[in-house]
């Protein structure tokens, strides 16, 4: 049986290494969340339509679909550290160009920060899968927790940065660039990592060349990661409007949308933890769908006494489909190289299915006036996550037509 050679990055101290996971992941959704309740002050100031606000959400989620198929590729030839250094230097850019005046800068910004995010959002899995393999569960949850928490804390506090405290929707976008300096800052012990040769049978050998584009298992997870992240991009969109529509305002808006991200936290930690140790993820994905389902009815035939328990219910919903998808990276493959790759496959195909809802439901509503057409919208979408998520959460790999039990201790 014939061996070959393959890098390996030794971590100089885990202890760094959860602390750069956990510092970058507050930095993925901070810069896209905080313009969901300024769409309004944004819309106003460069004057622009409702479909083309919806590109300030949208643009990110393409450059998302652009770039991650290449990020492993990336990260293989270069070095994972070396790349999300990079990546984070472009995010600080792109934040610092996004806050500038003018509609080409919020763009061109918008789309700078988007590839940058891109390739963290690959990366981090595969990471965690290299160096912490009998944790996926736990730092799954770590990790799941500091994007969602940074990203409640952006969307509750966009709107008092920009009125009250008189930054205007530019300062309240570009305080953000703080954080991800801060993130280059603690990344930079990463690069004194060294390397060493691991050698890897044939038989590792050959499941590294999976094709996982050819994998239908590849492609339910795929489908999965893309409906979720839709369904949570337009509620991050377009949830302050709807409820303006419901005459909640801008202020109570933005801490709704705020409340719907924290609702999501325990549970961006326990899903992670509980899938971890299921050979199938099938009950999971079950009770997520009926919560999705409950909240989007809730949003439209239920009291509106009692809006805040449907955006916590939905909360809760968007918390697990998300960590379920990102948990379906590691669990669904056998090394870290296929859930780079996996993760990068995921990542394209999926986020473009999620540029396209903030933009549609930015149309429907322009077209219609009114925003229960584009809840329809959600509860469709909520059914097809039910239909890929079944498949996806199978106890199988990609690249095999056998079932394997999956180790459950320490995931």
């Amino acid at each position: 049986m014939s061996n070959k050679q393959n890098i390996k990055a030794v971590p100089s101290s885990i202890g760094l290494i959860i602390l750069g996971i956990i510092i970058i992941a507050a930095n993925l959704r901070a810069p896209l969340t905080s313009v969901g309740p300024l769409v309004s002050l944004i819309r106003d100031d460069v004057r622009i339509s409702n479909t083309v606000a919806g590109l300030i959400t949208t643009l990110p989620l393409l450059a998302f679909a652009l770039l991650s198929p290449l990020v492993p590729k990336f990260g293989r030839r270069y070095g994972i550290e070396r790349i999300i250094l990079i990546a984070l230097i472009f995010l600080t850019v792109g934040i610092v160009i996004r806050s500038l005046s003018g509609a080409a800068n919020l763009y061109i910004g918008t789309a700078i920060l988007g590839f940058a995010i891109a390739v963290c959002n690959v990366l981090l899995p595969s990471l965690i899968k290299r160096d912490i393999p009998n944790k996926i569960g736990s730092m799954t949850g770590v990790y799941s927790i500091s994007m969602s928490l940074f990203g409640a804390i952006a969307s509750g506090i966009s709107v008092p940065l920009a009125v009250n405290a008189g930054l205007k929707w530019q300062g309240a976008l570009g305080i953000w660039g703080i954080l991800s300096f801060v993130s280059i800052l603690c990344w930079l012990p990463q690069l004194g990592n060294q390397t060493k040769q691991t050698t890897t049978t044939s038989q590792q050998m050959a499941s590294n060349d999976v094709n996982v584009w050819r994998s239908p298992l590849a492609w339910q997870v795929t489908l999965f990661m893309g409906i979720q992240s839709m369904v949570f991009y337009v509620l991050i969109a377009w949830l302050p409007e709807i409820l303006k529509q419901q005459g909640i305002g801008s202020n109570q808006s933005g801490w709704y949308l705020s409340i719907m991200q924290l609702a999501l936290l325990p549970f961006t930690f326990i899903v992670p933890v509980i899938a971890g140790r299921m050979s199938s993820q099938r009950l999971l994905v079950v009770i997520t769908i009926i919560l999705l389902l409950t909240g989007t009815l809730g949003l439209l035939y239920g009291s509106s006494n009692i809006i805040l328990v449907w955006i916590i219910i939905l909360g809760i919903g968007g918390g697990c489909a998300f960590s379920l998808s990102m948990m379906f990276f590691g669990l669904r493959t056998e090394n870290a190289h296929q859930a780079a790759e996996l993760s990068g496959m995921a990542q394209s195909i999926g986020y473009l299915l999620a540029a396209i809802g903030p933009a549609l439901i930015g149309f429907l509503h322009d077209a219609t006036n009114s925003w229960n057409l584009p809840l329809f919208i959600l509860l469709g979408a909520s059914v097809l996550l039910f239909l890929v998520g079944i498949g996806a959460a199978r106890n199988r790999f990609v690249g095999s037509r056998n079932s394997y039990e999956l180790p459950r201790k320490g995931r």
